[in-house]
């Protein structure tokens, strides 16, 4: 019995260590509010280089997305994102949209599909940027869209996680949701820390990144 037992737990043992492989690893240790937002260079949709620190002294939102999610289809049907996008920065801040669908993947556009769907949707980013490689996504964690992170005047990172508490597609529930990004924003704003919780759990289809080569 001991032996059978001992035979189940090894391939219980074998099983983790084969889905731990199997998930891509998103970050170092993963980035947490209060610590160093990590700086990067991504090109955007215009070929243009875009640095993260380049932004130093601006308060920055970085929204990842994928125009073929449903639940970013909730955020821009209803107007919700572009909402958000133009009241931050009527306040100064930076947006930048990333997307991280790699070729072949769903939500992957080229720069002018890219440049069409925000003018469709009335969007409001400063700028939109190609993450093809998936290297900032894994850099920062992101792992749904969408995955919102706010990062202060100073470079640090001030909120992650989701952009509301209804992780849901009903469009409906934009109109009760507590607005987590709207709310660090607003704390940033009177230059105040941003109040728990700093890190939710995002919520969303997952990134689509090009399968990990082993």
């Amino acid at each position: 019995m001991s032996s059978q037992i001992a035979q189940r737990l090894s391939f219980a043992a074998i099983g983790a260590a084969m889905l731990m492989l199997a998930s891509p690893v998103l970050a170092r240790d993963g980035v947490r509010p209060g610590e160093p937002a990590p700086d990067f260079t991504v090109a955007d949709t215009h070929g243009a280089p875009v640095t993260l620190s380049s932004f130093k002294g601006k308060t920055v939102v970085l929204e990842w997305t994928n125009h073929e999610c449903p639940y970013v289809g909730k955020h821009y049907g209803t107007g919700t994102m572009q909402k958000l996008q133009n009241d931050a920065r009527a306040d100064g801040v930076t947006w930048l949209t990333i997307i991280s669908s790699a070729a072949g993947q769903q939500g992957h556009v080229e720069g002018l599909e890219a440049d069409k769907l925000t003018a469709d949707r009335k969007a409001a980013p400063t700028a939109v940027l190609l993450d093809t490689d998936g290297k900032v996504g894994r850099l920062y964690g992101a792992t749904t869209t969408p995955h919102m992170f706010v990062i202060d005047k100073n470079g640090t990172l001030a909120y992650m996680g989701a952009i509301d508490d209804k992780p849901s597609t009903v469009r409906e529930t934009v109109k009760s949701a507590r607005p987590y990004v709207r709310q660090a924003l607003a704390a940033l704003k009177d230059g105040k820390k941003v109040a728990a919780p700093a890190s939710t759990r995002p919520y969303g289809c997952s990134v689509k990144y090009a399968p990990s080569r082993s």
